[in-house]
Formats: C-alpha cells, sequence, structure tokens
C-alpha cells in the first residue's frame, strides 16, 4: 500500500506541473488524427474528412486522462480542372481533462495545405496550422506529492502551491511537408497497388507562454513529428498489408509508435455507382517504445469507418495499472468526388 502511494504520489506531482503539462496529446490511431500529424495532410485523402475520436486512459489506478477531438478537412480547390495542385483546408477541435476536473485544456485549430502533383505517381504538399489555446486548473482538486504523510495522501496537509492564475490562453503556429507516391496500376492491370508516404511537422514554432505561475514562465516547446506509412497490395488477393512508423519529440520528450496493420477488402467499390460500397476490416499490431501494446481494430463501410485501439501498458507504470492502458475509439466520415465522380480513396 505504501509503494502504490508513493509511487502515485511521485506520478501525480509529474504530471502536474512538471512535464505532464508541457506534452502535446497524442493517440494511438494517429493516422487517423490527420491534422494533430503534420498540417500538410489536410485535404490529403479526401474531398471531406470528418472524424471524432475519444481517449481514455490511466483509469485503473486514478480518475482518469480522457481526450475528445472532432476535426474535418477536404479539399477546397477539388472541382478546378485539369489543376495538379489542389487548395486544402481544416478545423479541429480537442479538449483534453485530467484527473477530477483538475485541469483542462481546449483548443480550436485552423489548417491550410497546398499539394502539388509532380507526376502520375508523386506528389508533394506543404502545410501551415494556427491554434489557440485556454488551460484552466483547480487547485483545490489536485493531490499534491507534498501532501503525502508517509502512509497515505493527507488532503489536510497544504499543497504548498501558489497560483499566479487558474487560466491562460495562447496562440501557436505549426509548418509541415508530406511527400506522397502512390500507384494506380490495379485499375487497369492485376499488378497490385502500392504506395508511402513520409512526411515533418514542427508544431508551437513560436514556443507561446504557457504557465500558470508568474514566478517561473514556461514555454510550450515545440514538438517535432516525423512519420512513414506504406499500402501494400497483396498480389491476386483483396488484402492490403499498411505498415506504419510515428515518431515525436517534444523537448526531452520521445514516442516512437511502430507496427503494422492487414487490411481486408470483403467488396471492393464501384467506380460507376454508389450503389456498390466498400466493405473492409483491418486489425493492427503495434508497439509505442517501452509504453504499451497497441492492439487496433477498425471496419470499412462505404465513406464510414469506425475503429477501436487498447492500450497494454508494459512500462514501469505496469507495477499499479496491472498492465491497464488506454482504450481508443473514434468514427469518420470521408468521401472523394471530383466533378461529380467518384474517385478511389486510399484508406
Amino acid at each position: 500500500m505504501i509503494k502504490r502511494w508513493l509511487f502515485l504520489g511521485c506520478l501525480i506531482a509529474w504530471m502536474s506541473f512538471g512535464k505532464g503539462f508541457s506534452q502535446d496529446v497524442h493517440f494511438s490511431q494517429t493516422d487517423f488524427s490527420p491534422l494533430t500529424l503534420n498540417p500538410a495532410l489536410a485535404g490529403a485523402s479526401a474531398t471531406f474528412n470528418g472524424v471524432a475520436m475519444y481517449r481514455s486512459q490511466y483509469g485503473s489506478f486514478a480518475s482518469p486522462y480522457k481526450t475528445f477531438l472532432g476535426s474535418f478537412d477536404g479539399r477546397l480547390s477539388a472541382g478546378v480542372k485539369n489543376s495538379s495542385g489542389i487548395l486544402g483546408g481544416g478545423l479541429s477541435f480537442f479538449n483534453d481533462r485530467m484527473g477530477d476536473g483538475f485541469f483542462n485544456q481546449t483548443t480550436i485549430g485552423v489548417n491550410l495545405s497546398y499539394s502539388l502533383l509532380v507526376s502520375r505517381f508523386n506528389r508533394v504538399a506543404v502545410g501551415m496550422n494556427s491554434t489557440f489555446g485556454q488551460c484552466a486548473a483547480n487547485p483545490t482538486v489536485g493531490q499534491w506529492g507534498s501532501q503525502f504523510d508517509g502512509l497515505t495522501y493527507n488532503p489536510a496537509i497544504p499543497s504548498g502551491e501558489n497560483f499566479y492564475q487558474q487560466s491562460f490562453s495562447y496562440f501557436d503556429v505549426g509548418l509541415g511537408a508530406v511527400y506522397t507516391y502512390q500507384t494506380d496500376v490495379a485499375n487497369i492491370t492485376n499488378v497490385a497497388d502500392k504506395g508511402f508516404s513520409v512526411g515533418f511537422a514542427a508544431y508551437h514554432v513560436n514556443n507561446p507562454r504557457y504557465s500558470f505561475y508568474n514566478s517561473s514562465i514556461q514555454n510550450l516547446s515545440t514538438r517535432y513529428s516525423l512519420f512513414a506509412n506504406g499500402n501494400i497490395g497483396i498480389n491476386s488477393t483483396n488484402g492490403i498489408l499498411q505498415p506504419a512508423i510515428y515518431f515525436q519529440r517534444q523537448k526531452k520528450s520521445n514516442e516512437l509508435l511502430y507496427g503494422v496493420s492487414y487490411k481486408q477488402i470483403i467488396q471492393k467499390a464501384s467506380t460507376e455507382t454508389d450503389r456498390i460500397k466498400e466493405i473492409a476490416f483491418s486489425l493492427g499490431l503495434f508497439s509505442r517504445l517501452r509504453d504499451a501494446i497497441v492492439i487496433k481494430s477498425m471496419v470499412f463501410y462505404g465513406p464510414f469507418s469506425a475503429g477501436f485501439a487498447y492500450d497494454i501498458n508494459v512500462s514501469r507504470l505496469s507495477l499499479v495499472s496491472n498492465f491497464k492502458g488506454g482504450v481508443e475509439m473514434f468514427v469518420r466520415y470521408n468521401v472523394n468526388t471530383i466533378q461529380g465522380k467518384k474517385i478511389r480513396v486510399r484508406s
């Protein structure tokens, strides 16, 4: 019991005003939250792409972190005839809540991108993100390391924390670029499609002020995001291998997520009529280095898709989490039409 409370006390102190507040939200199904991955992905996958995602973690031993994200993006110039360049845009909203209302962060982001088809199979894109964020804290419901009396948490002990303000706002900017190679030979031959994307982005490049204290000014550190993912069609089948790797660094914190999904197409979509929709499912196994094993499952029906992921915690935190990590779910509506004609969407 003493070990448990000591560990929790250290964890809560670490997640409060040290490193915890200076780290961005992250998702296990990060490819389905494109605007938090790279600003250049706005409008990259469809004429319209709407996503709602929910994540809850650390609920096995404390009040969980709860994160909700809603976003939509699309192609603003998709109907321009014979244009090799596409202007994309998007809006995103997320709310991140820690504990019993102790910390709450809300952001609204605007994205703009420009994608250029440089050859039949090659495309490059650049993008920009601007975000308004607001953070609020209620120190009276927080549990601090200084309130551990040697046996348990004692709320009668003063926390020793003197807040200058209980809320603040900030504005920041992000930049990104993506290169994509994607074949379309399956439309005319029996050779399977293949493709990959590589992207790099930097968020919070202006390092806005990010602190509840007046005496020690802290800035929001730049978050660097690097990813590479691919689609490898398997010859003579309706199966697709989808390997991916995602790396993020913010100050001294690193996150490496890597693995592979297998997508099985049960029914291919028709390019001539909306009556025949794609029906598919996928399963994935990923690892977040030194943190969690992630199991993913997704279903696809026409423009609709939904996914579920579960993190099996394997870090030192598993001593108190009993290997229980986070639950994550999303729903997506994704359509791709140009001048009234439906085209194939790479998922």
